[in-house]
């Protein structure tokens, strides 16, 4: 079943029960002390886990194929309890006092690349609070594009669509995409991708990660040689001592028209990122689910 069959198949009912649920609960959160705000959030992902066994299980899974073994589930819990904290935030986040959820770190690498008028491809991941990142380098900067998977649950999409267009970003469902990102790069503007994702063995190429065969889309790569943009990997990791996140751009990567090589030079730097903080990283995802042929699935 197709994703487009999916999402024709799942039930008014159910769409309005996910959609109140997660309403209520970003709107529960909204309103709590941060202290508190953060122990609900925290449980919504203990119940999550509980009702979806296989995620914690194949977080697990991945901590084992990466060989990161002093990372742990609830590192993992606590980043995305506090994303989705930060998210309930978006309303009341504005110019005036973005800088106490977040700061920059590297942003010379993004002025030197808008100096040189062919746009930005941020290449991003599941890393940190991917959500904070771009809404703030919006108030912080000046607006990006963002490119996203729409959700299954119609009503669920366009309440989080909305609330990531609240700081003045286009966001660019993944159907029809293309257009969107040439026009913001012709304009001089940021594009964000997140780049970490799974593809069938159709549609990307194999490269190393965490020393596995990871199967993913050349097409940001061959997008990079085609426009000239440049490519600054971007995250928006926590600071524990500072008790915000900072928004941490990385020298660009070079592109040098080769897919398979630069594919592999941009998932490396990904990888780099992921290694200094662990614990950040979104390990729920199948990441290594499609094999190289011949290759025992390994999950």
């Amino acid at each position: 079943m197709d994703r487009l069959t999916a999402v024709t198949t799942r039930s008014a009912l159910r769409n309005w029960i996910e959609y109140g649920a997660v309403r209520g609960v970003v709107g529960c959160i909204a309103i709590l002390p941060e202290s508190l705000a953060m122990v609900v959030a925290g449980g919504c992902f203990r119940i999550l886990n509980l009702l979806v066994p296989k995620l914690g299980k194949v977080a697990l899974r991945n901590l084992q194929l990466t060989g990161l073994a002093e990372t742990n589930v609830a590192e993992m819990h606590e980043a995305l309890s506090r994303m989705l904290f930060t998210f309930s935030r978006f309303p009341s986040i504005t110019r005036g006092n973005v800088s106490q959820y977040i700061r920059y770190e590297g942003f010379e690498h993004f002025q030197k690349a808008l100096n040189q008028g062919k746009g930005v491809l941020f290449a991003t991941a599941h890393l940190g609070n991917w959500e904070l990142s771009a809404f703030a380098h919006a108030l912080l900067a000046k607006p990006m594009s963002v490119v996203v998977r729409p959700l299954d649950n119609p009503l669920l999409d366009a309440f989080v669509e909305q609330r990531r267009s609240l700081s003045g970003n286009t966001i660019l469902g993944k159907r029809d995409f293309m257009r969107g990102i040439l026009r913001a790069l012709k304009a001089n503007q940021a594009v964000g991708i997140l780049v970490d994702q799974n593809v069938s063995a159709n549609e990307g190429i194999f490269v190393e990660f965490f020393g596995e065969k990871a199967c993913v889309s050349p097409a940001f790569a061959k997008l990079a040689a085609r426009t000239g943009a440049a490519v600054i990997p971007g995250f928006a990791v926590w600071n524990h001592a500072e008790m915000k996140y900072i928004l941490r751009f990385y020298p660009p990567v070079p592109i040098v028209g080769e897919p398979a090589e630069d594919t592999q030079r941009i998932q490396s730097a990904v990888e780099a990122a992921i290694r200094q903080y662990p614990g950040q990283w979104l390990w729920m995802h199948r990441r290594w689910k499609t094999r190289p042929p011949g290759q025992p699935p390994l999950y």
